[in-house]
C-alpha cells in the first residue's frame, strides 16, 4: 500500500501545510471540506500542490518529519520543481 507526503497551500506562496496520509484523495477531499479540524481549516489551506509517494509508512513519516523542519524557502522551492505554476493537484488524482 502507498504512503504520501503531501504540502497543500491556500494560495501560491502562502500558508504550507505538509501532512501524511495512505489515501492521498480522501485525506485532500477531508481537507477541501473542512472536515479537518485545526490549523487547516484556521487557514483555509486546502489545494494540493506537492506530494511524493513511499511504499513504507516508515519512509514517509520520516520524510514529512524532515520537510516539517525545513526552512520555507527550501519548501516553495521544492513546490517550485515539481508544480511550477502551482495548480491544485488534486483535480488531477485518481
Amino acid at each position: 500500500m502507498p504512503h504520501y507526503v503531501y504540502i497543500l497551500c491556500n494560495k501560491r506562496n502562502g500558508t504550507l501545510y505538509t501532512g501524511v496520509t495512505s489515501d492521498l484523495i480522501r485525506r485532500v477531499f477531508e481537507h477541501k471540506n473542512e472536515f479537518v479540524d485545526g490549523f487547516t481549516r484556521e487557514h483555509g489551506v486546502d489545494k494540493l500542490v506537492w506530494y511524493e509517494m513511499h511504499e513504507d509508512i516508515r519512509d514517509a513519516i520520516s520524510r514529512e518529519k524532515l520537510i516539517k523542519k525545513w526552512k520555507r524557502e527550501w519548501k516553495l522551492e521544492l513546490i517550485d520543481r515539481f508544480n511550477p505554476r502551482w495548480d491544485d493537484l488534486y483535480e488531477k488524482l485518481g
